[in-house]
């Protein structure tokens, strides 16, 4: 199949953007005759229909979802390569779509994010915050930050540093219920809980520093949400104790608005990547934006830098053309 006019790749995007002709045609300054027209060729050239069309709306076939996450990086690609034949390719341009937990995004990023498009003024920005899993292919995502292992060989990825979940709570709650001196004590406390990929995490493990012992400990409390960084709230209102990585919690540590408990135990270790989709391409805004994060978490002194780590990709992440 030859393309002849990569206008019918933007008219396609746009009506899986818009979910509507007249909004696509809109978007794009054509005529909805115009924007018909070009997606009635395109589907005629791929010989498949790309779009279910009635006389109110059209929805994305799933071959045209599939069609349209290539045909979105591809006209990445062309817009990063005639940027690059200006400025000697210094000033980085396009979208980065960056996917990263509530808590991670609300109390260590934004400020890093901010002060990356101030540096960069002709990058865009669109921020997904959640706690669920993203799937970087499924869901078009540029970049994830994702916490734990990785095992899709379909990915790459950089692990920027390795934390570990802390036990903490403020000074009021201590001041009310006292501070526990074993992980078993907790289970008389108010724990607050919040959902990870869809389940309410009720099992804390921990083990002593000395490696002598270990024990997971099943909490309960009277609250608990989907949306960590609430958990995270409740816990400086002096609601419960609070379970979370360190990197969450590592400023209101420093400032004493949160007490870390338990010092001789330790809680799960997990490593922090930045995930991307594969490792055919990635745009230099993208490489841009891991290398200031791992920049910004290697001085921030929240956890122990980790090394390159990759799956199914080199040991680095790819340059573009």
């Amino acid at each position: 199949m030859k393309l002849e006019n990569i206008d019918e790749l933007r008219v396609a995007l746009a009506c899986a953007d818009t979910g509507s002709l007249t909004r696509s045609a809109q978007r794009l300054y054509i005529t909805p005759a115009a924007a018909s027209a070009a997606l009635k060729k395109l589907e005629s050239r791929l010989g498949v229909r790309l779009f279910e069309r009635s006389t109110r709306s059209m929805r994305i076939t799933p071959g045209g979802e599939l069609f349209c996450q290539y045909a979105r990086r591809a006209l990445d690609l062309l817009d990063e390569g005639q940027a690059q034949l200006h400025d000697d390719g210094a000033q980085l341009v396009g979208t980065i779509r960056l996917a990263a937990s509530s808590d991670l995004t609300r109390r260590v990023l934004l400020d890093w994010l901010d002060d990356f498009l101030q540096d960069h003024p002709a990058v865009e920005l669109q921020l997904a915050v959640s706690d669920t899993l993203t799937d970087v292919v499924r869901d078009q995502v540029d970049l994830a930050l994702r916490y734990g292992e990785l095992d899709d060989s379909r990915l790459v990825a950089r692990r920027l540093l390795t934390t570990r979940r802390v036990v903490c709570a403020a000074p009021a709650y201590l001041a009310r219920h006292g501070a526990p001196q074993h992980p078993s004590e907790l289970a008389r406390h108010e724990c607050l809980s919040f959902m990870i990929r869809g389940r309410r995490v009720l099992q804390w493990p921990f083990e002593r520093n000395d490696g002598q012992e270990s024990l997971t400990v099943r909490v309960q409390g009277r609250r608990s949400a989907d949306d960590a960084e609430i958990a995270h709230r409740w816990a400086l209102a002096g609601h419960g104790i609070l379970c979370k990585s360190e990197i969450d919690v590592h400023a209101h540590l420093a400032s004493g608005a949160l007490v870390r408990l338990l010092p001789d135990w330790q809680g799960i270790t997990m490593p922090l990547h930045a995930v991307l989709p594969s490792n055919r391409f990635v745009p230099a805004r993208v490489r841009a934006l891991v290398d200031t994060l791992a920049r910004r978490f290697e001085a921030s002194g929240m956890g122990l830098p980790g090394p390159l780590a990759h799956t199914g990709g080199p040991a680095s992440l790819p340059s573009s053309p």
